[in-house]
């Protein structure tokens, strides 16, 4: 199985508006970036994604309910919005975009990738046709 992962989250920039990606592991460390961004931003922005899904998670007694799943974190500045959202076990995946981006379009098109990676995420590994005796 290819590794790189990278061209797949590329396809989530081809909505307007939408700038970087990453996947994100459960413990913070970027599994794949879209090509726009360095590895050393892609490192510090899984770090910064981890806590904050982590963070989000324990919200939910705020809603009332402590059996909750959590299922997306948004944050909006005042030139962009950053959308974080669950990519399988384990994973994240996270989307940053202007401040002008279809928020329905994105989080679309991030659900589509969600359901992409996690087919790619959970192949099991190809066995050898090699007998053995």
């Amino acid at each position: 199985m290819n590794n790189d992962l990278s061209w797949m989250l590329d396809s989530a920039l081809e909505i307007p508006g939408a700038l970087h990606a990453v996947l994100i592991s459960a413990d913070g460390l970027q599994r794949a970036r879209s090509k726009d961004v360095s590895k050393d931003d892609a490192d510090k922005a899984a770090a910064a994604m981890s806590g904050l899904q982590s963070l989000s998670r324990s919200l939910s007694f705020f809603v009332d309910r402590t059996d909750l799943r959590w299922q997306q974190t948004l944050v909006e500045f005042d030139g962009g919005w950053i959308f974080l959202i669950s990519a399988g076990a384990g994973a994240y995946l996270a989307v940053s975009a202007s401040s002008d981006v279809d928020m329905a379009d994105i989080t679309f098109r991030m659900q589509q990738l969600v359901g992409q990676l996690g087919k790619v995420l959970t192949a099991p590994p190809r066995e050898s046709s090699v007998v053995r005796p």
